[in-house]
């Protein structure tokens, strides 16, 4: 029996999947008006109840920091950057991040580099969903931090943080490699802040 794809009533027609794209990218913008804060809020946080483990602490911020495993979300032009970055001139692989996975369940790291549409952005919200945690993310270049010359218009996104928390903003159009480098340094630098909490059960009279 042959299918209609055109027909109205077929789910699978290029208008049923346009009109359905639509509604999902319009969900995603609905709920993406505001800022994502950046997620430091447990430096400033009072510890109460809770045991910390120094040298535990060392070793495990040590084996995260020394192992970033990157995932691949390059929309567009500040990739060439990260490429030149990952290149025997610079070689990111002194940072223990030369692996890049082309599955983001082998990631703990997204360097997102270029401009980024809404119909993308769906789909660059997935991957970071797939990431397992502890998971970071690092905004490479103008547009990736706050839409660059493109924000004002109506369907690029004006910056990865209101799809996700950014730990560390690198500027420029485009960054160099170095500047790449230095964001890298500082986000380990942040890891290396983390701490392993075992949370105690509260003593209550009575």
């Amino acid at each position: 029996m042959e299918i209609d794809n055109q027909s109205e009533y077929c789910p699978f027609n290029s208008r049923s999947l346009d009109l359905n794209e639509g509604l999902q990218i319009e969900a995603l913008k609905a709920n993406s008006a505001s800022v994502i804060a950046d997620p430091d809020a447990w430096l400033d946080e009072q510890i109460k109840y809770n045991v910390l483990l120094t040298t535990v602490d060392w070793a495990l911020d040590w084996a995260k920091r020394s192992s970033l495993w990157t995932t691949v979300c390059f929309p567009a032009c500040c990739a060439f950057e990260f490429i030149a970055t990952a290149a025997s001139r610079f070689d990111i692989s002194r940072f223990g991040m030369e692996i890049i996975r082309a599955s983001p369940r082998q990631a703990d790291l997204m360097i997102t580099a270029g401009t980024l549409t809404w119909k993308m952005a769906p789909q660059v919200k997935r991957i970071y969903d797939q990431m397992a945690e502890p998971k970071w993310v690092i905004a490479m270049g103008a547009c990736a931090c706050s839409g660059g010359i493109f924000a004002n218009s109506y369907s690029v996104v004006p910056g990865y943080n209101h799809l996700f928390p950014v730990d560390v903003y690198v500027p420029g159009c485009p960054p160099r490699p170095e500047g790449l480098l230095y964001g890298i340094k500082m986000l380990q630098d942040k890891i290396a802040k983390e701490h392993t909490e075992i949370k105690m059960p509260s003593l209550k009279n009575g």
